[in-house]
């Protein structure tokens, strides 16, 4: 009887689903829409913007990820989350509905905006519903959609493709997100503090205006422009002036919409730093891993997918069992496990792979990375949310989130660049491929050498929350 008690049939299953459809819809749209390109550019041109319409939804998710963490804290998760829903729906409708290349990137912009809210969100109510050893097995719930939205997602996005029209691979989140919206505004409740919360919208603006050029440069550096070009100089120096404006105002303001002490806590930094790291691998594996079986192995796109599913499998799969893990251990070792997992499965690919290995090999170790980012991202995240109370975790959860985001951006503007310096300016043959892949594999292995040293770094007092029956430890000020 006791997994009623946490599963989908308890009295928080309601919610649970809510949570675990709301989190598909995000989910699902980061696949589904790859194998959609094609179609797209055949139906609406406009090949030279094409990378806009992923780099836009990034951009608009990664940069409001913050706010809405800080709305969630001061008016609730609920209403964020139903305004994420309604903004997804809405700019999936428009989507659906674009005849231009640039009026796909624009409402690409606002289906950005609505998973912004919905991402923090969902893991905040998480942590607001189950106690952290309750989280352990509820995160295999959750971890499961990732999984299954990792093969549904590109095989969707063929069908619509091939079968009916690019369009649908939009249209499809109309139903899921309706559905979303009514379980979460009919079954989930929640106590906030009704009061006169006061909006820092000096923070806010500044926040979201140095975010947004720091993030347009790292996505466009090399891309839109030369890194050494006046224009990137000019974008990356005023985000940088906006943020340390904004970090000057917040120590004015009584309630900041980003307090700075999520900057300097240990294990919120560590747990930070950590996911950097692996937001830079997951993005930074799955963009090129594909290319050098295709390219390097002389392979179609089919085998280079089953490659990288094991990447992505191997990540809820970890991520499903890494309660067990830090149940057992603690935070800090199942993160340490993790990191050395992922160490090993990305040395294995510097040292191991070349033109003349096998698609099984690559899936291997891609397998291996997969499972060591799922048991460092969980234990990370968990730990920082617990170390916090109600009013806090909206901020923490999102600031986690969005250090994620800006991970991925940066592994692949500077591990692109590297790619671009290896292959030059003529076409890539498999031998330059294959040379420029393995420097990202060593890159790769850089980047995962330090997460095993930052795991080392959580502080033991990250596993109070494991013992002392309660969700909010002594916080940890070193």
């Amino acid at each position: 009887m006791a997994d009623t008690k946490i599963g989908l049939r308890s009295e928080r299953g309601p919610v649970l689903a809510a949570v675990m459809l709301s989190t598909g819809l995000v989910a699902i749209d980061a696949t589904i829409i790859a194998t959609a390109v094609p179609s797209v550019v055949r139906d609406l041109g406009g090949f030279a913007e094409l990378p806009w319409v992923f780099s836009v939804y990034l951009l608009a998710q990664a940069v409001s990820v913050p706010i809405y963490g800080k709305l969630s804290d001061l008016f609730g998760r609920k209403p964020v989350i139903l305004w994420g829903i309604g903004l997804f729906l809405l700019g999936s409708i428009m989507c659906g509905a674009a005849w231009s290349m640039g009026l796909l990137i624009a409402f690409r912009a606002v289906q950005g905006l609505g998973a912004g809210a919905i991402m923090p969100s969902t893991v905040t109510i998480i942590g607001d519903l189950y106690s952290v050893r309750e989280r352990a097995r509820v995160q295999g719930y959750v971890a499961s959609v990732w999984g299954l939205a990792s093969v549904v997602g590109p095989t969707l996005g063929g069908v619509f493709s091939e079968y009916v029209s690019w369009r649908w691979i939009f249209f499809v989140n109309i139903p899921l997100c309706l559905a979303a919206g009514a379980m979460i505004g009919s079954r989930f409740h929640e106590r906030v503090r009704r009061g006169r919360p006061a909006v820092d919208y000096r923070g806010a603006a500044l926040l979201t205006a140095g975010l947004t050029l720091l993030m347009l440069g790292v996505l466009e550096g090399g891309q839109a422009w030369a890194w050494d070009s006046p224009a990137s100089v000019v974008v990356l120096a005023s985000g940088a002036v906006l943020l340390v404006a904004f970090g000057v105002a917040e120590r004015a303001v009584a309630d900041p919409v980003l307090p700075l002490w999520v900057l300097r806590r240990r294990l919120l930094l560590v747990s930070g730093q950590l996911a950097i790291g692996v937001g830079a691998i997951l993005l930074v594996l799955s963009s090129y891993v594909p290319a050098y079986v295709q390219e390097g192995l002389g392979t179609g796109p089919l085998v280079a997918g089953f490659a990288l599913g094991a990447l992505t499998i191997g990540w809820p799969l970890a991520a499903s069992q890494a309660g067990k893990v830090y149940l057992r251990w603690g935070f800090r070792a199942c993160a340490l496990i993790g990191s050395v997992l992922l160490l090993l499965g990305s040395a294995l690919m510097t040292l191991r792979l070349g033109r003349d290995s096998s698609v099984l090999e690559v899936a291997a170790y891609c397998l291996l990375a997969g499972l060591g980012m799922g048991l460092t991202s969980v234990p990370t995240i968990i730990a920082a949310q617990s170390s916090v109370g109600w009013a806090d975790r909206g901020v923490v959860t999102a600031n986690y989130i969005f250090l994620r985001s800006l991970g991925s951006a940066l592994g692949v503007a500077v591990f692109g660049a590297l790619v671009n310096a290896t292959v030059g300016g003529g076409p890539a043959t498999p031998a330059t491929m294959t040379t420029a892949i393995h420097r990202i594999f060593i890159g790769v292995t850089i980047v995962a050498a330090v997460m095993v040293g930052l795991a080392m770094l959580i502080p033991r007092s990250a596993d109070a929350a494991l013992t002392s029956g309660t969700e909010e430890p002594k916080r940890d000020n070193e």
